[in-house]
């Protein structure tokens, strides 16, 4: 799990539903990513609120500080619970390529290796 989330809000107080909610989708991401930097993981979560006559828009905003990059995330709906959910879906699929970029290739070489003498007995 994500130790370090940070939680900041424009033009709304953050109630605590929605800061254990967001714990729980954006602290589960580490998953995704390599064993060796998941100590160093450390997300950011701005959520800001407008209103105005015509319509409510929530904007929901997650950076992930990686040690090679910073993954930026921002999904704007009517509710920002779905907001945190539409986020999470982008950050699993951009961490998932993450860990394929900077994973080691000798370890997938032998698990393929490994995986093919199983095939041919």
């Amino acid at each position: 799990m994500i130790k370090n989330i940070e939680v900041s809000a424009i033009h709304m107080k953050v109630d605590d539903d929605l800061q254990r909610y967001i714990q729980k989708k954006i602290g589960l991401l580490d998953k995704y990513t390599s064993r060796r930097i998941r100590t160093s993981l450390r997300a950011d979560v701005m959520l800001k609120e407008e209103k105005s006559k015509d319509k409510n828009s929530c904007t929901c905003e997650v950076i992930i500080h990686l040690p090679n990059e910073k993954v930026t995330i921002s999904e704007t709906t009517i509710n920002l619970y779905a907001a945190v959910d539409i986020v999470e879906a982008k950050l699993k699929t951009k961490l998932k390529k993450y860990k394929e970029m900077h994973s080691d290739p000798k370890f997938y070489r032998h698990m393929f290796k490994r995986r093919k003498d199983i095939f041919k007995s």
